[in-house]
């Protein structure tokens, strides 16, 4: 699958990595950013194939229905019920404690569309779940995807926040106006 993701992401999509994902960590957040358009999904699944990541992202419950359901799971899907007000990051810790390996894709904006604050959610599983934020940005001006060494959030989310931010900056999304 690597051969063929290669192929994909360098030859077919015109783009390159810059920095590494870390091989020795068993359990990460990713957060990908900025997520402008739904070409970001097929972006990030030439990523992961890539790679070699063996990396998982959340999805509607509904996604993962028939008849093409086992498209999202075959993918790294994980289907989540966003109907019911249960504790998602909760649950997503859980899930974390629960296994030995989980490489889990966030994007933190919630959405493609624009936003003024990020939402919180993948700073409160990495800290619940003691586990580093990776931080890659999806630049379509440079056609890098730039990963960033792991990082261990701290006790102030501002610093923390102020810390993500940076490292987006300058960085251009499909659509420059939704990020």
């Amino acid at each position: 699958m690597k051969v063929f993701g290669r192929f994909i992401l360098h030859t077919l999509f015109g783009w390159k990595i810059v920095g590494s994902f870390p091989k020795e960590l068993k359990k990460y957040v990713i957060i990908a950013a900025p997520h402008t358009h739904w070409q970001d999904f097929p972006l990030g699944i030439a990523i992961r194939w890539a790679e070699g990541l063996p990396a998982n992202y959340i999805g509607k419950s509904s996604l993962f229905k028939p008849p093409f359901g086992f498209i999202f799971r075959w993918s790294g899907g994980i289907p989540i019920d966003r109907s019911t007000s249960s504790n998602k990051v909760e649950a997503i810790v859980n899930l974390y404690n629960s296994k030995e390996n989980l490489i889990l894709v966030l994007a933190p904006e919630g959405t493609r569309k624009k936003v003024t604050e990020w939402k919180t959610g993948f700073y409160y599983i990495a800290k619940g779940a003691n586990v580093p934020i990776v931080m890659i940005a999806f630049d379509f001006k440079n056609k890098e995807v730039k990963v960033a060494e792991p990082y261990y959030i701290t006790d102030n989310m501002g610093n923390d926040f102020n810390f993500f931010h940076k490292f987006y900056e300058g960085v251009q999304g499909k659509i420059p106006g939704n990020f």
